[in-house]
C-alpha cells in the first residue's frame, strides 16, 4: 500500500462519515418536524374541545336559569292555589 491507498481509504471512510452525519440530521429533523405537527394538530383540537365545552356550559346555564324562572312562577300558582283552595273550604 503506498501513500495514494491510504489517502484513498481515508477519503472514503471521511465521505461515509460525512453522508452518514447527513443523513442522520435530516432524520432528526424530519422526525422534529413531524412531532411539531402532531402537536399542533393536537392542541388545535384541544382548543376545539374546550370552545364546545364553554358553549355547552353556557346552555346549561341558560336552561338553569330558565328552569329556575319556570319554578318561580309554577311557585306562585300554588300559592295563589293553595288559597283559592283554603277559601273554597
Amino acid at each position: 500500500m503506498d501513500g495514494h491507498d491510504l489517502a484513498e481509504v481515508a477519503g472514503a471512510i471521511g465521505i461515509f462519515a460525512f453522508i452518514t452525519t447527513v443523513i442522520t440530521v435530516i432524520i432528526v429533523q424530519v422526525g422534529a418536524t413531524i412531532r411539531a405537527r402532531a402537536a399542533l394538530a393536537r392542541e388545535a383540537e384541544f382548543r376545539k374541545m374546550a370552545e364546545t365545552g364553554i358553549e355547552t356550559q353556557q346552555q346549561i346555564e341558560k336552561q338553569l336559569a330558565e328552569t329556575a324562572r319556570s319554578l318561580g312562577e309554577m311557585e306562585k300558582r300554588m300559592s295563589s292555589l293553595e288559597k283559592v283552595l283554603l277559601t273554597v273550604e
